[in-house]
């Protein structure tokens, strides 16, 4: 792969320009102008504007949006400014409709998107936009073919980390924009926190990009792709993962399993854990499994006991009492948790402090549960949230 800069705007192929970023933006050179898929994040937009004039100075004609995720449309209003500032008309930007419902989602649960994301990223500074750029046209599930400046641009719809994607192919340049279809990491069709995701129609856009010949992928995140067989190899590859995810819970939900047995039956394809484009780095198999389920199975998980559940800390109390006290179980909790049994450890700390929230030494001791199964998870999903539940008293946790 060639060597990249991480400071600014590069030329990956002719009149082809790539920005390196938390979430990058893709640029094509045309007779009409350029033409951006992805607008970056809103705090880098900025910088991430001035340096394209310095690698192209035509003015931006159109913006694409893969989807309506902030950090890939946030700098659209910078652009428009820009363009304000600079006595030119603003671009153009084009996206599938669903955006404009996402947009509207957005705003009504600002507050809970700013909450779940300071989890996330451990970031309590994280704010959630409610001021978005709406789209100027909006195309539906058949695509839409863009002629400009004698390039050509398919947008293809597809539903995947979210429902109003798009992935762009230039046919004459042979260029694939795939936004978060593809992004050096397991794909992030599980997240805990967020709406549905779409395993098997994820995996059948790329199948359908897979058979395209593209020589180039740029991705939302990370580094290119070049060479035509790489690109096919790393496609086809995310998509079986995301195949056998599927259709094994399916199956198994076929045959009346339980959720409990599926998420610790199914298992991601182990000929696929070395690749670098697949590790578990944000997401986790296990939550795609349960995202699967919700798709078809709804959240109803085959335990009768919690289906109109007691409120926690009543069961907790009574398991507690049970086990000779809130602090029985929280010992025991921390002995498990040193012989490496952390889920169980999770679950009897959890209870001993919803039944004892005000004992100091079972709040210790849960802490120390929760940071050690931190220490020992992969995933940034996983991994937040046990160093959340470490850190915040349990009222804040359960609440």
């Amino acid at each position: 792969m060639r060597r990249l800069r991480e400071d600014g705007w590069f030329s990956v192929a002719p009149g082809v320009g790539f920005w390196l970023a938390r979430s990058d933006v893709s640029a094509i050179q045309t007779d009409a102008g350029v033409v951006l898929v992805d607008t970056g994040e809103k705090v880098s937009a900025a910088e991430m504007v001035t340096a394209l004039h310095r690698w192209c100075p035509d003015r931006v004609d159109t913006v694409v949006f893969s989807h309506g995720h902030p950090d890939h449309v946030g700098g659209a209003a910078v652009l428009d400014s820009d363009a304000d500032e600079r006595g030119l008309p603003r671009p153009r930007v084009y996206a599938h409709e669903a955006v404009l419902d996402r947009f509207a989602k957005y705003r009504r649960s600002a507050e809970y998107n700013a909450f779940v994301n300071r989890r996330q990223f451990q970031d309590p500074s994280i704010t959630w936009p409610t001021d978005f750029r709406e789209p100027d046209t909006c195309f539906g599930r058949g695509g839409m073919r863009l002629e400009i400046g004698g390039t050509v641009f398919e947008l293809h719809h597809g539903r995947g980390e979210t429902d109003d994607q798009t992935w762009t192919w230039l046919p004459q340049q042979r260029v694939l924009c795939c936004g978060d279809f593809f992004m050096w990491v397991a794909p992030n069709a599980g997240n805990p926190h967020k709406s549905q995701r779409y395993a098997l129609e994820w995996a059948m856009a790329l199948r359908e990009m897979a058979t395209l010949g593209a020589v180039l992928l740029l991705p939302g995140h990370g580094y290119p792709i070049f060479g035509e067989a790489r690109v096919r190899e790393a496609l086809n590859e995310v998509a079986r993962y995301l195949e056998s995810l599927h259709d094994q819970t399916l199956d198994l939900m076929n045959r009346g399993a339980t959720l409990d047995t599926i998420i610790h039956t199914v298992q991601a394809p182990e000929d696929l854990f070395d690749r670098p484009y697949l590790r578990p780095v944000f997401d986790d198999a296990e939550f795609v499994v349960r995202n699967v389920w919700r798709l078809y199975g709804g959240w109803y998980g085959g335990d009768p006991a919690w289906l109109k559940p007691a409120p926690e800390a009543e069961l907790a109390r009574e398991l507690a009492a049970l086990a000779g006290g809130a602090q029985v179980l929280a010992r025991r909790a921390w002995e498990l948790a040193q012989g490496g049994s952390l889920r169980v450890a999770c679950h009897l700390a959890q209870t001993a402090a919803v039944a004892a929230p005000e004992d100091q030494d079972v709040m210790l001791q849960r802490q120390m549960v929760f940071r050690r199964r931190a220490e020992n998870e992969r995933s940034l999903m996983a991994r937040s949230v046990y160093e959340w539940a470490a850190r915040e008293p349990v009222t804040r946790v359960t609440a």
